[in-house]
C-alpha cells in the first residue's frame, strides 16, 4: 500500500491561498487560465528535453492538453502530457513559494483588502495554481516526472495542509482534478462542467496556445435509418466527439490588425507571469537573408530583484514555432533584460545546443536588431508619449544606464534618452539635451553630483558656490551613474564635471583669475596652519587646500581629477574588486570661523594640541556632511563632547 504524508504549507503560503480564495471574487474563471498556463510550459519544457534526450518519449507521444468533465460529480480535469513532476519537485513547488518579497506584498494586500494587488500575485510570483481554490473545495494533482516510472499524487482542500502519495499513472504528464464548488452566478461561480462556459474561457484566454486544448462534447443530431434517410418523428440522438477549443495559431504569426489588445494583453500574462497589463506591445517581423518574428512586451512594473546584472534574463526562442530555448539570453542586451517575449526564428537548427547558441550568428544579428528596434519604440515613445515614457524610466530607467556604462553601440540613442533630477525642479525630471539648453551664458561644462539620495546630494556642501550662482545641477542617485559618467564625458560639445572632484573654477576668465590669485594669497597666509593639517590627517587625505566651491560649510572632501567617489568606491567594494582606499583632497573654507580661529591658534602656538582635535573634527564634519562613515566614530563623539562642554 502506498504511503502518504501529511505536510503544512509554509506560512507564507497558506497566507496566500486566504487571500486568493477571499480577495478575487471578480476572476474565478482565471483558474482556468492558469491550469492551460501551466500544462502548456510542461509540455514546452518536455519538447526542449525531448532535443536533447529523445529516449524520454516516443517519436509518437502526443503533445496535448485535454478537459474532461464530470456534471454528475462535479468535477474537472485538466490533463497534459509534459515534462511532468518529480516528488521533490512536487513538494518544492506546491507546498512552497521561494520568491524574495512575498510576505511583504502578502501583508500589503491583507492589510489595504486591494484585491488588484491580490491578484497581481498570481502572476507575478507564479502560484496560479493555488486560484484552483477559488472554485473547488478539494483538488488532487497526479504527475509522472518524464524519464521516471512512478508517480505522485498530492490532495488538499486547501485549509493548509496537504497530502502526497506515491501512485500511478500512464505516461508523463500531470493530471489536476477539481471537485467543484456549488454553482453560484452571483459569487461568481459558473457551471465550470458545461462545454459552453469551457469554451468561451479557453477562446478568451488561452486560444493562443500553441498545443491543442481538447474536450470531450456532446451534440444532438437526427436519427437514420440504415440508408441514411432521416427516421420518422424526428427522433435524435446524443452523439459525442473530441473537439480542439483553441485555435492553436501562435499569436505572433497573426497579423497585428488581427489581434486586438486584449489578446496581446493575455498572452504578456502567460508569457511574463506577470498579471499587470504590459506598458507596450511590439510587433516585429524580419524576412530576407535571416527571417525571424518577436512580439516583445515593455512590462508596466519591475520585478522586485531587478537590480544592477542580476539574475537570469531572456526572450523565449522558438525555430519554426518549436521552442528551443525558454529564457535565451543571446537575444537581449544585458541593459535590455527588463523586456518580455518570443522570437521565431525560421533559421536555428532544431537540434541547436547552448554553446552553438552562443557563437550562432543569426543570434547575434537578432540581438542587434532587436536592440535597435526596442530602443527606437522606447525613444519614439518619449517624443510622443511623454507621461507614459517617463512611468517607464521610473520603473527601468536605471537599468537602461547601463547601456552607456557598458559601451552600448547604441550609445547615441542611449544619451537622448536619459533622464536625471536637479536642483532646477524637486519633482521633475530633465533630458541631458534639455540642461544643455538652459546653460547659463558663459556655462562651458555640464554640473552633477552622485550620492546616494536625492536629500543627501542636494544638502551637500560641494554644491554650495555653485547654486549660489543659480548654476543648475544633475543629481545622480543610482548606483549605476557612478558607472555610467566614466563614460558619458560630454554631451554637445560640454564636458560633465562632477561638483566633488578637482578644483572647481566659476565665472568668465577675468573672475576666475582673480578668485585664484586671491586664493593663492590666502594660502600662503594659512600656509602653515595647512601643512600641520595635512600632517595630522595623513592617513586619511592627500592634501588640505583652500576651497572655491564652500560658502558656509567649513570643509568638504573632493577626489582628484583621476580619483573615484565615495560611492563608487563603495560600490566596486561590494563586487570581487580589491579596490584600494582612496585619500581624498580636504577642502577648507578659508572664510568660515572654524578656520579663522584654528589659524588664530596656530599662530599663537603651533603645537597648540587643539589643533589636533580640530583636524578630526573637520575631517569627521567633511565624512558626515557626504554621507560616509567616520574612521573612528567613538573618537569623533568624544572630541564633540569635549568642544561642547568647553563651549557651554
Amino acid at each position: 500500500m502506498a504511503k502518504t504524508e501529511t505536510f503544512e504549507f509554509q506560512t507564507e503560503t497558506a497566507e496566500l491561498l486566504k487571500l486568493v480564495v477571499g480577495s478575487l471574487y471578480t476572476h474565478k474563471e482565471i483558474f482556468l487560465r492558469e491550469l492551460v498556463s501551466n500544462a502548456s510550459d510542461a509540455l514546452d519544457r518536455l519538447r526542449f528535453e525531448v532535443i536533447s534526450r529523445p529516449e524520454l518519449v516516443g517519436a509518437d507521444h502526443e503533445y496535448v492538453i485535454r478537459l474532461e468533465r464530470d456534471a454528475a460529480a462535479r468535477t474537472l480535469t485538466v490533463r497534459d502530457s509534459g515534462i511532468g513532476m518529480s516528488r521533490d519537485e512536487v513538494i518544492a513547488n506546491i507546498g512552497t513559494i521561494a520568491k524574495s518579497g512575498t510576505r511583504e506584498l502578502i501583508s500589503q494586500a491583507a492589510a489595504s483588502g486591494n484585491a488588484e494587488l491580490a491578484s497581481k500575485l498570481i502572476g507575478q510570483f507564479g502560484v496560479g495554481f493555488y486560484s484552483v481554490f477559488m472554485v473547488a473545495d478539494s483538488v488532487s494533482l497526479l504527475t509522472r516526472k518524464a524519464g521516471e516510472d512512478t508517480a505522485t499524487l498530492w490532495e488538499s482542500d486547501g485549509g493548509g495542509r496537504y497530502d502526497v502519495s506515491t501512485a500511478s499513472r500512464d505516461g508523463c504528464g500531470t493530471t489536476v482534478t477539481l471537485h467543484l464548488k456549488p454553482v453560484d452566478q452571483e459569487a461568481g461561480l459558473e457551471d465550470f462542467t458545461d462545454t459552453f462556459v469551457l469554451e468561451r474561457i479557453v477562446r478568451r484566454y488561452s486560444d493562443f496556445i500553441t498545443y491543442p486544448i481538447r474536450c470531450l462534447l456532446e451534440r444532438r443530431e437526427p436519427e437514420r435509418n440504415p440508408d441514411g434517410t432521416l427516421k420518422e418523428g424526428g427522433a435524435t440522438r446524443t452523439v459525442v466527439e473530441e473537439r480542439t477549443l483553441n485555435a492553436m495559431k501562435p499569436i505572433w504569426t497573426r497579423p497585428a490588425s488581427e489581434v486586438s489588445e486584449e489578446e496581446y494583453a493575455e498572452f504578456y500574462r502567460h508569457v511574463a507571469h506577470d498579471w499587470t497589463a504590459p506598458l507596450k506591445t511590439l510587433t516585429l517581423k524580419a524576412e530576407g537573408r535571416i527571417e525571424y518574428r518577436a512580439l516583445l512586451f515593455v512590462p508596466s512594473q519591475g520585478p522586485l530583484d531587478l537590480g544592477l546584472a542580476a539574475g537570469a534574463f531572456g526572450l523565449q526562442l522558438y525555430a519554426k514555432q518549436v521552442l528551443v530555448m525558454e529564457r535565451c539570453e543571446e537575444l537581449l542586451e544585458p541593459y535590455l533584460r527588463f523586456v518580455r517575449g518570443v522570437v521565431d526564428a525560421a533559421d536555428l537548427p532544431l537540434n541547436v545546443s547552448r554553446e552553438t547558441l552562443q557563437q550562432d550568428r543569426h543570434l547575434v544579428q537578432i540581438r542587434k536588431w532587436l536592440s535597435g528596434r526596442i530602443l527606437k519604440a522606447l525613444d519614439e515613445m518619449r517624443r510622443d508619449e511623454p507621461d507614459t515614457y517617463l512611468s517607464f524610466w521610473r520603473q527601468f530607467g536605471r537599468i537602461l544606464k547601463e547601456g552607456l556604462a557598458l559601451g552600448s553601440e547604441h550609445r547615441e540613442r542611449l544619451q537622448g534618452m536619459l533622464l536625471f533630477a536637479s536642483s532646477r525642479d524637486p519633482e521633475a525630471l530633465t533630458s541631458l539635451a534639455d540642461y544643455v539648453a538652459r546653460m547659463q551664458p558663459g556655462q562651458a561644462e555640464i554640473y552633477y553630483l552622485t550620492g546616494d539620495s536625492r536629500k543627501a546630494v542636494e544638502s551637500s556642501p560641494h554644491l554650495e558656490a555653485i547654486a549660489g550662482r543659480g548654476i543648475e545641477v544633475l543629481f545622480l542617485t543610482d548606483p549605476v551613474d557612478e558607472l555610467m559618467v566614466q563614460s558619458l564625458t560630454e554631451v554637445e560639445g560640454k564636458p560633465l564635471r562632477s561638483a566633488a572632484r578637482g578644483v572647481l573654477e566659476l565665472g568668465d576668465e577675468s573672475e576666475r583669475s582673480d578668485a585664484k590669485e586671491a586664493l593663492e594669497e590666502r594660502g600662503k597666509q594659512l600656509g602653515g596652519l595647512l601643512q600641520a593639517l595635512q600632517d595630522r590627517l595623513k592617513d586619511h587625505v592627500s592634501v588640505v587646500r583652500l576651497s572655491r566651491r564652500l560658502t558656509t560649510s567649513p570643509a568638504c572632501l573632493v577626489a582628484s581629477e583621476q580619483g573615484i567617489s565615495p560611492q563608487l568606491e563603495r560600490l566596486l567594494r561590494t563586487g570581487p574588486f580589491q579596490v584600494p582606499l582612496q585619500k581624498r583632497i580636504l577642502e577648507l573654507n578659508p572664510e568660515h570661523a572654524i578656520v579663522a580661529r584654528l589659524a588664530e591658534r596656530y599662530a599663537s602656538n603651533p603645537e597648540d594640541p587643539l589643533l589636533g582635535e580640530g583636524a578630526d573634527l573637520l575631517l569627521g564634519y567633511a565624512l558626515l556632511a557626504e554621507g560616509s562613515e567616520l574612521p573612528d566614530s567613538a573618537r569623533f563623539t568624544g572630541l564633540l563632547a569635549d568642544l561642547m562642554t568647553r563651549g557651554l
